[in-house]
């Protein structure tokens, strides 16, 4: 949805293609980072944005048993809005819907789930789309896969995968929130257990951090026990736990880091997680993906305007992008090899692992995750292009 704004703001004609009726389901993520907010003042859109219904984080704090720590500190950074901006992703694809739909060369249509790519001349020419009306074939000087990890694009693209590993898997569940309960989003590391909270207003979307493969495990116990442990580390939440009724209530999270080899062939991109597919720590894939987005309409538009677009073009991005996903992957995957693991072994942590002992000890050091997650290593900036 960035890209195609930002393509069609250029004056390219874009149609952007949604499997489902509309967006409002439950993702995975709901943040805004400091470096996306810093594009959509760019874009002149940063205003609009603000009005918007969000919650902000300076710094993003947890608890290990009864101490807390801060994990991350992003008030120093040299943005606009030094802070986390918590907001539905729902809310965030209308918004940019919203303001993409001004212009008269973008279209989006929903209900059309992508299920091949058609070629032409030893390229990719567009793609073929299930639609409630039938098939729907769109010719295209670029398809764009950013349909997620599991992407149909990159699967029909033929674009090999190198898989990082993850040793865990995240429960995704809905529960009450009660007025008297925190206010803000945090992360509690307790007796083997680690649960994030997002904040949504009326309920919290809650994480559940398992080991992977185990959730089966959990199953066999029974769902009461499963509620006991929630109440164990989450006390506040014992009056509203019997309203997880059935295991449907509970969606597993199969957690996957991976990138492509080659984000490209001619004709097709993949961007997002398409092209490499982010753990959930430090909450960092959509940032990564419309750090591509900009890139990729920073590269491609004077290409795509002036139909002179080639497969060494097409490799510039990920060229341009390659490094900071790496950086942020293998940080994610230190993190989730030296702290998750060690977490949710039997007992969990006895004392801080030395990482956040150290941070604790030099808050200063909280700025250098603030800043990897805040910004990225290589935040991306708009070039002025706008039709």
């Amino acid at each position: 949805m960035m890209l195609g704004y930002m393509l069609a703001r250029a004056g390219v004609k874009v149609v952007v293609l949604e499997k489902h009726a509309d967006f409002l389901r439950d993702f995975r993520g709901d943040t805004i980072h400091p470096s996306t907010m810093e594009v959509l003042a760019e874009l002149g859109l940063l205003e609009d944005f603000l009005k918007r219904p969000h919650e902000e984080a300076r710094q993003l704090r947890g608890w290990v048993g009864e101490q807390e720590i801060v994990v991350a500190d992003f008030s120093h950074l040299p943005v606009r809005c030094p802070y986390i901006a918590f907001i539905p992703q729902w809310d965030f694809l209308d918004f940019l819907h919203d303001h993409a739909k001004l212009f008269p060369n973008f279209q989006l249509i929903l209900q059309a789930e992508v299920t091949d790519l058609l070629r032409e001349g030893g390229r990719v020419s567009g793609v073929k789309a299930q639609t409630p009306q039938g098939l729907l074939e769109i010719r295209a000087d670029l398809v764009v896969g950013a349909d997620g990890r599991h992407s149909v694009v990159r699967e029909k693209a033929g674009l090999p995968v190198m898989n990082l590993g993850a040793p865990i898997d995240v429960l995704w569940m809905k529960l009450t929130r009660a007025p008297s309960d925190p206010d803000k989003f945090f992360g509690r590391f307790d007796r083997g257990n680690v649960i994030a909270m997002l904040n949504r207003k009326t309920y919290w979307q809650c994480a559940f951090v398992i080991g992977k493969g185990q959730f089966e495990a959990i199953q066999a116990k029974g769902l009461e026990a499963f509620r006991d442990t929630m109440i164990q580390s989450l006390p506040f939440l014992k009056d509203r736990m019997h309203k997880l009724t059935t295991w449907d209530d509970i969606k597993l999270l199969t957690v996957r880091v991976d990138r492509l080899k080659e984000w490209s062939r001619p004709g097709v991109l993949c961007i997002g997680d398409s092209a490499h597919a982010m753990s959930p720590v430090g909450g960092v894939g959509i940032n990564l993906a419309i750090q591509d987005a900009v890139a990729t309409a920073n590269l491609l538009t004077v290409a795509l305007k002036g139909n002179a677009l080639t497969y060494e073009k097409l490799k510039q991005v990920q060229k341009r992008r390659e490094w900071p996903t790496q950086v942020i992957q293998a940080m994610q995957v230190f993190v989730q090899n030296n702290i998750f693991r060690s977490a949710l072994a039997v007992g969990g942590w006895n004392s801080l692992p030395w990482p956040l002992r150290i941070a604790r000890a030099f808050p200063v050091l909280t700025r250098l995750p603030g800043r990897l997650v805040g910004m990225g290593v290589r935040p991306e900036h708009v070039e002025a292009q706008e039709h």
